[in-house]
């Protein structure tokens, strides 16, 4: 795709998918015009960097749609100054964006091969306020520290407190609650020290968080 096709579709992409999907921050959206969402796609899908579906990363994982990543971008109203924890680096793109438009990110994914990569993605980009690790956060992330923002990049079968207690007061957690065909995105803000709001936000579909808890069981 030469660099004149590229920046048609980056601004097609904008246009026609994510302004259409109700995203209308123009931090949001300068962010994901300006982020080359081509270079933090799999080489083979390279075609497929600005189009309107999840991309395959392995393991089960999928890179969000562009409109997905908007709308969470959006949802989590990001201030220059805060403080972000992502779970599910992935491509690292939507990790790029939260980077951009925050102080700083500290990401988390279960495949040290997804780190290694977005490591040298992110370093490409010269993008520096980011810090990786490996873990497992599918029941939450306790190191210590408050988040301003946390952002679940997977589903959750049902929604738990192992993120709650983890924001600022002010703090937003954006995740995806329920099971295939369509799970809730959910915007829950922590309005006090034992007090959360929560808001719906819209209807769509991702791949669960591996080993997100279960307490249901189906007997039949």
């Amino acid at each position: 795709m030469s660099e004149m096709n590229v920046e048609q579709a980056r601004f097609n992409m904008v246009e026609q998918q994510i302004r259409t999907w109700e995203v209308l921050d123009p931090r949001v959206l300068d962010t994901l015009q300006h982020m080359p969402r081509e270079h933090f796609v799999p080489d083979h899908l390279r075609n497929l960097a600005f189009s309107d579906m999840n991309l395959p990363l392995g393991h089960g994982e999928v890179m969000l749609s562009p409109k997905q990543e908007g709308r969470l971008l959006q949802a989590a109203e990001l201030s220059p100054s805060e403080q972000v924890l992502e779970v599910g680096t992935g491509s690292a793109y939507l990790t790029a964006c939260l980077a951009r438009m925050s102080a700083h990110v500290t990401s988390i994914d279960i495949y040290q091969e997804f780190l290694d990569v977005a490591g040298d993605r992110l370093k490409r980009e010269a993008i520096r306020n980011v810090a990786l690790k490996c873990g497992d956060a599918a029941a939450g992330w306790d190191d210590g520290k408050r988040y301003d923002a946390i952002i679940v990049g997977g589903g959750l079968p049902e929604l738990h407190k192992g993120f709650h207690y983890s924001l600022t007061v002010g703090g937003r957690l954006v995740v995806m609650v329920g099971e295939a065909p369509i799970m809730e995105g959910m915007l829950i803000t922590r309005v006090g020290e034992a007090q959360w709001a929560t808001e719906s936000l819209f209807d769509t579909w991702l791949p669960p968080l591996v080993n997100a808890p279960r307490t249901r069981r189906f007997d039949f």
